[in-house]
C-alpha cells in the first residue's frame, strides 16, 4: 500500500500553513484511497511537543505518515544544514507529484550532486526543485517559481495565494538572467536560504 507523508513546522507553539496541508492531505488520500470524508490534522498535532524535543530545538518537524488515515505522527528538533551550491541535473523521467514517503529516485539523483551541497532538477530543459525543496528566482522586481514543479509545496501555495510568488515556465536558459535564487519548503521559510545566481554556485 502506498503511504504519503505531510512535513509539518511548528515554532513557538504555532502550527505552520496547516490549511494547505489538509488540502494536499485529504487531496491525495482522496486520489489514491477514494477517501471522501475530509480529516482535520490539527485533530491529531500536539501543539506542545514532547520536552526532549522542546529542549533542543525551536522550530519541530511534525511528520504525519499516513495512507486513508493517519498511521503515525513523530516530532523532532529540525536542524537546517546549509546550502551555497547547487549542482543542475537532468532528469526528465522523474515523477513526484504527491509527496510520497518513495523518495528513491531523488535521492539517488542526490547521490549525484559531488561536492555540491544539493541539486537542482532540470525537466525536459525547464527548472523543478531542488532534492528538498521549492525554488523561486529574483529579476530585480519579481520573485518566479516554476510553473511545473516536481512537487507544488504547501509554502509556495501559501506565497502564491499572497503574490509574493508567480508561477512561470523556467528554462535552463534563461537561469543565468535571474539575480538570486530563494529555496524554501514546509521547514525552511521563503527567504531563509537564498544564493546569487551564477556559475560558481549553481552549476552543471
Amino acid at each position: 500500500m502506498c503511504q504519503f507523508i505531510e512535513t509539518i513546522r511548528i515554532e513557538n507553539g504555532q502550527i505552520y500553513n496547516l490549511p494547505y496541508h489538509n488540502q494536499r492531505f485529504n487531496d491525495t488520500r482522496a486520489q489514491f484511497f477514494k477517501v471522501s470524508q475530509s480529516i482535520d490534522l490539527a485533530d491529531f498535532i500536539k501543539i506542545q511537543t514532547p520536552r526532549e524535543v522542546e529542549k533542543n530545538s525551536d522550530k519541530i518537524k511534525c511528520r504525519v505518515l499516513y495512507s486513508h488515515s493517519v498511521k503515525e505522527i513523530t516530532y523532532a528538533p529540525y536542524l537546517l544544514h546549509p546550502i551555497h551550491t547547487l549542482k543542475l541535473i537532468n532528469c526528465n523521467e522523474i515523477s513526484y507529484s504527491y509527496k510520497s514517503v518513495d523518495r528513491s529516485l531523488l535521492s539517488k539523483l542526490h547521490t549525484q550532486r559531488g561536492e555540491a551541497d544539493d541539486i537542482l532538477i532540470i525537466k525536459n530543459g525547464l527548472l523543478t526543485d531542488t532534492s528538498i525543496a521549492n525554488i523561486a528566482l529574483f529579476d530585480g522586481t519579481h520573485w518566479y517559481t516554476p510553473s511545473a514543479p516536481l512537487l507544488k509545496g504547501t509554502q509556495r501555495a501559501s506565497l502564491l495565494e499572497k503574490e509574493i510568488l508567480f508561477e512561470k515556465p523556467l528554462t535552463i536558459d534563461t537561469l543565468y538572467s535571474f539575480q538570486q535564487i530563494a529555496l524554501f519548503n514546509a521547514m525552511i521559510p521563503f527567504g531563509e536560504i537564498c544564493l546569487p545566481v551564477n556559475q560558481t554556485r549553481i552549476s552543471f
